[in-house]
């Protein structure tokens, strides 16, 4: 067979080929001519933050937060896992104040262990927190209260989520790096993240009123608003049937947990959950 460049099949490969070749060249000068540049700052910014990517900070990740701290202008004190150390440095970088935000830590709203709260069956399932309450709404008789399965505990990825031998999960607060994946993960919505300077809460998520509270747990809020009339500006306040606390409010509450006829409500310093607990002898 003839290779001629009149050849039908040559000259088809050629022109194909040459048209590869131009095209490969003109997006390679457009490349160079329109590139937006980016700011090498944001490089930096990145290299500075942890490269946890725990979406702490309300943005996807440490790529994400570094562009918008360059960029966007966004606040530089929002990588808890980073500290003071990363805002320090960001601040330096960027010629900004380091003013530090105020810290938020995970707590469990409910304190139904198995010694004060009952079981309706028993579950003998995977040992998650979704499957367990998809069976006939979960295995404990408190529609609200912790399932104890641990599916917040497996997503946190500092370890800071422990689940007691009385299947209540609780919080380490020092561990706590405020990223929200175990408030998203709870099949109860039982976690919130709350200013780590508190240190009255409310133990309780029922929604049920006193009576049938008091039937399946030892230490629920049973609605009765004793602790509301220890307050003087509205620092705890009813939600329905549940005692709930103003945390933008600071308060002694030390009337109000005297007052609790189920002990519901609990001092409790967001330095460590173990010491509450009776789990772990601090050194004064």
């Amino acid at each position: 067979m003839e290779l001629s460049i009149t050849n039908p099949i040559v000259l088809a490969a050629v022109t194909v080929g040459g048209s590869g070749l131009v095209c490969g060249a003109l997006l390679a000068i457009a490349s160079k001519f329109f590139a937006v540049k980016e700011d090498p700052r944001i490089e930096k910014a990145q290299d500075l933050l942890p490269g946890a990517n725990c979406g702490g900070c309300g943005f996807a990740g440490c790529a994400d937060y570094a562009k918008a701290v360059v960029v966007e202008n966004a606040e530089i004190n929002l990588c808890t896992p980073g500290g003071n150390a990363v805002l320090k440095s960001l601040a330096k970088l960027l010629n900004k104040d380091a003013t530090a935000a105020n810290r938020k830590v995970a707590l469990v709203a409910c304190n139904g262990s198995d010694e004060h709260a009952q079981r309706k069956f028993l579950y003998n399932g995977i040992a998650d927190c979704f499957a367990a309450h998809a069976t006939g709404g979960g295995d404990k008789k408190c529609p609200y209260g912790c399932l104890g399965y641990g599916s917040c505990a497996r997503v946190c990825p500092t370890g800071a989520i422990e689940i007691t031998d009385g299947r209540l999960a609780i919080v380490h607060p020092e561990l706590c790096i405020s990223c929200g994946a175990c408030v998203k993960t709870c099949p109860r919505h039982l976690i919130t993240l709350i200013p780590e300077t508190a240190t009255i809460h409310v133990l309780c998520s029922s929604k049920d009123k006193g009576p049938v509270v008091k039937k399946y747990c030892k230490v629920g809020c049973i609605g009765c608003t004793l602790c509301t009339k220890q307050v003087e500006n509205k620092e705890i306040s009813m939600d329905g049937t549940l005692a709930t606390v103003d945390y933008t409010k600071p308060f002694d509450g030390s009337k109000a947990i005297e007052k609790c006829p189920m002990n519901t409500i609990v001092e409790r310093r967001m330095t460590s959950a173990r010491e509450e607990l009776g789990q772990l002898e601090l050194a004064e």
